[in-house]
């Protein structure tokens, strides 16, 4: 079904109304251009022109954010596919294809910067924000579980030599991690140090 018509009626309203409901949509979510306001003639009858207008279904926010990542992706000579969900706060997109880890990069930075992109492309102008994530081959989960992993590993560390351990520069996302993961540890606490993007997460003990 394509995503736009015209349609032509006695009254602009009519023809709305009839585009709305061949498009099977509601009218906050179409585009209207009125073409032609139409004309009513002598008595009603004599001379009347009929009413065009035009109705585009409005591209949704992840449809805006596949097109933008898969022109993306064919600059970068990378054939993928881009599957979406969306809800009323957030876009997630998955990236399915082959040999695409270039589009993940060191630790997640070209990822990071795709991410980062793209939630400017779908939220410009836009009065609702919507977070953006995207995953690729399950990067974001496998990421976690390994920093979950180093996190109380290092916890283990500082108890057992009373010293603090001082991170390799992290993303956001990956500090947010390591700090939720140690939150509620009985026996340290975290921070983080220095300024983007070489800022860290410092693992101390707690002061008792």
């Amino acid at each position: 079904m394509s995503n736009s018509i015209e349609k032509t009626a006695k009254t602009v309203q009519d023809a709305i109304d009839g585009a709305l409901l061949e498009l099977n949509v509601s009218e906050e979510n179409v585009d209207i251009e009125i073409i032609d306001e139409g004309v009513k003639g002598i008595f009603g009858i004599i001379g009347n022109k009929q009413a065009k207008v035009r109705v585009t279904i409005k591209e949704s926010m992840a449809e805006k954010a596949k097109e933008f990542l898969l022109e993306v992706f064919d600059k970068m000579n990378v054939n993928v596919d881009v599957l979406t969900e969306e809800s009323e706060d957030s876009i997630l997109l998955k990236v399915v294809g082959k040999d695409i880890g270039i589009v993940i990069g060191r630790r997640g930075e070209t990822l990071d910067s795709l991410q980062y992109l793209t939630s400017l492309v779908v939220n410009k102008g836009k009065e609702n924000y919507k977070r953006v994530s995207i995953d690729i081959e399950n990067y974001r989960q496998k990421r976690e579980e390994t920093l979950i992993k180093l996190a109380n590993r290092l916890a283990d560390r500082v108890i057992k030599f009373r010293k603090n351990i001082t991170l390799e520069p992290m993303n956001p996302y990956e500090r947010r991690v390591i700090h939720s993961t140690l939150q509620n540890h009985k026996y340290v606490e975290t921070h983080s140090l220095g300024e983007e993007p070489n800022r860290k997460v410092i693992i101390s003990l707690k002061n008792r």
